[in-house]
């Protein structure tokens, strides 16, 4: 089985849409998403544009639909598809539940929303070398001796974990991490302290918005963010996009899933690296791409020898 994971945000990188806008397939997807949001989507990806959120999240939404379509129209398309956090609107496209327009307007109404509620101040940080509940005892300790709160946004591996809060209070937990063990604590280039419930209101509002916008079940396996689990119904895939900027991404739970449906090939979209790193380092077995390291034009007959060697 294939399987085609989006990165979220924190992967961008300077100039990555002019990259793919140097390939036809591709190009005509940016074309097509300028047209929706009625903007130069090539404008999404300066060094100004990057430090916006709404920048960021529309252009890893264009960045990973460019990718399906090209490898489609090279006949290869996934068995399953999961992205993290953002990540997962371009899965969802993917599999066939979401129009890839209608994914813009809802991301560019998400990241709006998350940015209005969060225009500054607030973050993520990463921490690497503790468990789960090692951190989790560590905010406990931090919320009584500091009187600030911190929250996990994300459990990428067992011992890689995203945290999510106001600035002040991140910069004094990374110093307690690495005091408590962690091998490295570092924030992420993301201003909204997504994933948690400092985004509560946000997340009803952008529920709210995806009421009017239609989903179809899956034509092929979505795995969610949240639960971590396949997802198969419009409704319950419509749940996850609007509510995922709330809650927990369990993205290792989720790759944990997709290999044990019999994913053995593993390919991650542009920008991303992160993904392909985690799935290497914890399924050794399995076949992981990222499709930033390979020349696009290579990047179909790539993909096609992988599958090829596992035997499908």
């Amino acid at each position: 089985m294939l399987a085609f994971v989006f990165p979220g945000q924190g992967a961008q990188q300077e100039g990555y849409l002019h990259r793919l806008a140097a390939h036809a397939p591709a190009k005509a997807t940016l074309d097509e998403a300028s047209h929706v949001l009625n903007r130069d989507v090539l404008s999404l990806d300066t060094a100004d544009a990057l430090r916006s959120t709404v920048a960021v999240q529309i252009g890893m939404v264009v960045a990973g639909v460019a990718t399906v379509r090209a490898l489609a129209a090279d006949h290869l398309m996934p068995d399953v598809s999961a992205g993290l956090s953002v990540g997962a609107y371009a899965a969802a496209v993917s599999c066939g539940a979401l129009a890839f327009g209608d994914a813009l307007r809802m991301v560019q109404r998400r990241a709006e929303l998350m940015e209005t509620a969060y225009p500054s101040g607030h973050g993520l940080a990463a921490i690497s070398g503790l468990t789960e509940h090692e951190v989790e005892k560590l905010a406990a300790a931090h919320a009584r001796e500091s009187g600030t709160q911190v929250y996990i946004g994300n459990v990428n591996a067992p011992r890689q974990i995203v945290m999510a809060g106001a600035n002040a209070a991140l910069d004094m937990f990374l110093e307690r991490a690495l005091h408590a063990g962690a091998r490295k604590a570092t924030r992420l280039a993301v201003s909204v302290p997504s994933h948690c419930e400092l985004l509560a209101e946000a997340s009803d509002a952008l529920r709210d918005f995806a009421k009017e916008i239609p989903f179809s079940a899956p034509a092929s396996t979505y795995v969610g963010n949240r639960g971590a689990r396949p997802l198969q119904t419009a409704d319950a895939i419509r749940d996850d996009l609007a509510t995922n900027m709330r809650y927990t991404v369990r993205w290792f739970d989720a790759l944990t899933v997709m290999i044990e449906m019999g994913t053995r090939v593993v390919l991650e979209a542009p920008p991303g690296q992160v993904l392909t790193d985690i799935t290497r380092d914890t399924f050794p077995d399995v076949a992981a791409l990222a499709a930033n390291t390979i020349p696009f034009e290579r990047l179909a007959a790539t993909l096609r020898r992988r599958i090829d060697a596992d035997g499908h």
